[in-house]
């Protein structure tokens, strides 16, 4: 794991971990208990990093700063991985659903933003800046946010 990687594993900044390594003092705190774990156990680690990228889109499925299920779309071959991280059915994208079709993709992706049925909807869509409704470009747009709920999306 790389400095950048494990600062990001235990939500630190990067020149904190280079201080850790390059400081003469001993490091203290809560996080000598987490590395004494990861290094009884190599494999934490690896079981909870991101996976290599499926497709040619990747979604993260997020309850406040907490990442639940990352989805991996192929547009092309119409075919979804999906990798939850949240236990709770309420906390992963598709709940129990762990083999997501293309279509419940795209039904998840819809859920994520305003129906195709709303009222002066090109209002909506100009304010956005987009020409024609599409989900995922809606949801890239305003992350998939909700009024009613803390999850969120990021796309890349």
């Amino acid at each position: 794991m790389s400095q950048a990687e494990f600062a990001r594993f235990i939500n630190v900044s990067t020149p904190t971990v280079e201080r850790w390594e390059t400081s003469d003092k001993p490091i203290s705190g809560p996080i000598t208990a987490l590395v004494d774990i990861l290094v009884q156990n190599d494999d934490v680690a690896d079981n909870i990093s991101l996976p290599e990228k499926f497709g040619t889109v990747r979604i993260k499925y997020y309850y406040r700063n907490t990442l639940c299920s990352l989805i991996d779309v192929d547009e092309i071959k119409q075919q979804v991985r999906l990798y939850n991280y949240a236990t709770a059915p309420l906390f992963k994208a598709f709940g129990n659903n762990e083999k997501p079709t293309y279509k419940d993709y795209q039904e998840f992706l819809e859920s994520r933003c305003f129906p195709r049925t709303r009222d002066k909807m090109k209002i909506a869509l100009k304010e956005l800046n987009l020409p024609f409704y599409d989900p995922l470009l809606i949801v890239e747009k305003t992350k998939g946010r909700m009024a009613e709920d803390d999850f969120w999306l990021e796309v890349e």
